[in-house]
């Protein structure tokens, strides 16, 4: 193993206190250059010492920074811009990009996957029939030269099987908005979670996930390996190249891996122990791509799985470094918030939301040791995640300085205006055509959004009349205003129900739904129905509603923070013409830790469900025409709980 140069003490380079540090130059993204040594030392110095416990005000930050189910962050920088990509599974549109200028405030701009034929299995990526929590996983986004790439893994497993195929591929882009190409797919690239690397010598790296090649240690050990690739054909070339097997013994599931190049040493980032309450970031290091890497003696560089099960958030790990064009370093990874729980006497908690992005300072430290028993000491430079406590904390202090408190609620409200879907709105699997269209009325077009009923219901590797948005936080309020046809909707023979849900997987979900009656002169009812893994579907409550009419609004509601119970609300308020309220249903509050968590790689969605229950004409039908529902306005309430 090469001795590591020698390098003056971080004391000895630290600059006069007086003196302002000059700005660092924007970086080429991936191949981080820096002038000198020092600027580990001095660059991206954070704030320190700050408090354990913060409280929050216009200095400070909510983690997570992306709430909902926003999992397996990547981040890239150009310039001043920041650039994020996250895993979606089966879920459609795939792979959202936010950008940011400040950490803190993301706007969605975009999506990799957008378009329905990126994803119908003819690049080999398939979200049509897709399993639960297979689908897209871990993005890399990278620039490199004006263009945007994104490497990742679908994972399928047709209906039926249990095996399957894990196609590792890149889309690219000019402007990170999209559009975004179709897949162009790397063959004979065994494993998951890939990573690009664009070295400063101009060879790009493909660097990949798989069980070891030979002499496995344990079972579930993983190993990450590199190989040349070629952008012009879009192959790998040369050697296949073995790099690291992980940091501890028994560290199953060595994952996710990102390569960076700082001050011409490499060093590779990786997930371990599993996306659950042993998961961790390890990092090592190499004076080459291809190794020997050396492990960091301090790992894990960050994980919660030292910590009481009762912690506020816990299975943080997957990580992506990135160093802003001022200098400073941090990481994006995803945790779990343990906010609630399914009984009383449970250890583990989890969260409707599921897996989030969290963010953490990083800075760079020298190893001090003067001795080793293991040789002479190396002299290499690490980064140390969230100093001075080494926990990705609720409340942190904002990486730049705006003097104005984040509010502890957020909302989002459309009308579908020009009959346009925002890209909040996700589907679960590629949505047939014909699922939706704008409204209309006698030709004339309106604003609003119509969807079609399907006769599917959710059920795996089935695509549904579902379209709904992550839900962000445990505290929220959701509401929907609906226009039907009474009168045409009861005059089909088919069944035909409408409403909310709140889905976690095709096994995990609630339905609050306005349904036709099946027998004559019979009257329409209000159905409070959970389905959970495993059990046939339960229907918690059903009422009778007196009168129907054509529009009316449904809505969700979670009790609010200081609330005694922690119950979830449900109401359908029908609406006269003219706007005035003829009449409101409501639900028996339930309990809403007890009922749906987060059990896959995703958080709930929140939507509209309409469905015809496993009658009437499909989706693009024509003669006769499946029934629908016009939704007219949507509202997203949602409250983090911290004042």
């Amino acid at each position: 193993m090469p001795e590591a140069k020698k390098r003056p003490s971080a004391a000895a380079q630290a600059p006069p206190a007086a003196k302002k540090r000059p700005a660092a130059a924007s970086p080429a993204p991936r191949t981080l250059k820096r002038p000198a040594a020092a600027s580990l030392a001095d660059e991206g110095r954070h704030k320190l010492p700050q408090p354990l416990k913060l409280k929050h005000n216009a200095t400070t930050f909510l983690n997570p920074i992306l709430n909902g189910g926003f999992p397996d962050p990547s981040v890239c920088v150009v310039g001043d811009d920041i650039y994020m990509a996250n895993s979606t599974f089966e879920y459609f549109p795939g792979i959202p990009i936010h950008h940011s200028k400040d950490l803190v405030n993301w706007t969605l701009v975009g999506h990799g996957l957008h378009r329905p034929e990126q994803v119908q299995g003819d690049y080999g990526v398939n979200l049509v029939d897709v399993k639960s929590d297979d689908g897209i996983q871990a993005p890399s986004l990278r620039y490199h030269n004006g263009t945007f790439y994104i490497i990742t893994t679908c994972v399928y497993r047709p209906p039926g099987t249990k095996e399957g195929k894990c196609t590792n591929f890149i889309i690219t882009a000019n402007s990170v908005e999209g559009p975004w190409s179709n897949p162009h797919v790397i063959e004979d690239a065994p494993g998951i979670d890939p990573d690009i690397f664009f070295d400063d010598d101009g060879k790009v790296w493909y660097v990949g996930t798989h069980p070891p090649h030979e002499n496995p240690n344990f079972v579930g050990e993983g190993e990450i390996w590199c190989q040349e690739l070629d952008l012009n054909e879009w192959a790998l070339t040369g050697e296949r190249h073995y790099l690291w097997r992980g940091a501890c013994h028994g560290g199953v599931f060595v994952e996710g891996p990102h390569v960076y190049k700082v001050d011409g040493r490499y060093y590779l980032l990786v997930a371990e122990g599993g996306t659950g309450v042993n998961h961790a970031v390890m990092i090592a290091s190499s004076d080459s791509i291809t190794g020997p890497y050396v492990p960091n003696e301090r790992n894990p560089l960050i994980t919660s799985r030292n910590l009481s099960y009762e912690n506020w958030v816990h299975s943080t790990g997957h990580g992506d470094l990135f160093r802003l064009a001022d200098g400073r370093w941090f990481m994006a990874l995803l945790g779990i918030r343990g906010e609630q729980q399914q009984s009383s006497d449970s250890i583990q908690r989890r969260s409707a939301m599921g897996r989030e992005t969290f963010l953490v300072p990083i800075i760079w430290e020298q190893e001090p040791l003067e001795w080793s028993p293991l040789g002479p000491p190396m002299k290499h430079w690490w980064p140390v995640a969230a100093p001075p406590t080494g926990n990705v904390e609720r409340v942190c202090l904002k990486p730049f300085e705006d003097r104005k408190k984040a509010p502890s609620w957020g909302d989002y409200k459309t009308t579908f205006r020009g009959g346009v879907l925002d890209p909040e709105w996700i589907f679960r699997r590629t949505p047939r055509d014909g699922t939706y269209s704008r409204c209309s009325l006698g030709g004339r077009l309106f604003d609003g959004l119509r969807l079609f009923a399907s006769p599917e219901t959710f059920r795996e590797n089935t695509s549904c009349s579902f379209m709904g948005v992550r839900q962000r936080e445990h505290f929220f309020d959701f509401k929907v205003r609906l226009q039907l046809d009474i009168g045409a909707l009861s005059s089909m023979s088919c069944p035909f129900q409408v409403g909310l849900s709140i889905v976690q997987t095709d096994e995990a979900w609630m339905t609050w739904m306005l349904c036709k009656p099946v027998a004559p002169k019979r009257k329409w009812v209000a159905r409070f129905t959970v389905g959970k893994p495993g059990e046939a579907a339960e229907v918690l409550g059903e009422y009778e509603v007196p009168e129907v009419t054509n529009q009316c609004e449904f809505r969700f509601d979670t009790d609010p923070p200081k609330a005694r119970n922690r119950g979830l609300n449900s109401s359908i308020t029908m609406i006269r013409t003219g706007g005035r309220q003829r009449g409101r249903i409501t639900a028996k509050p339930i309990d809403f830790d007890q009922q749906i968590l987060s059990l896959g790689y995703m958080g709930a969605c929140l939507g509209i469900y309409c469905t015809t229950n496993g009658e009437g004409p499909a989706i693009g039908s024509t003669s006769p025409a499946p029934p629908f529902v016009d939704i007219l306005r949507v509202e997203h309430r949602y409250n983090t709980g911290v004042e």
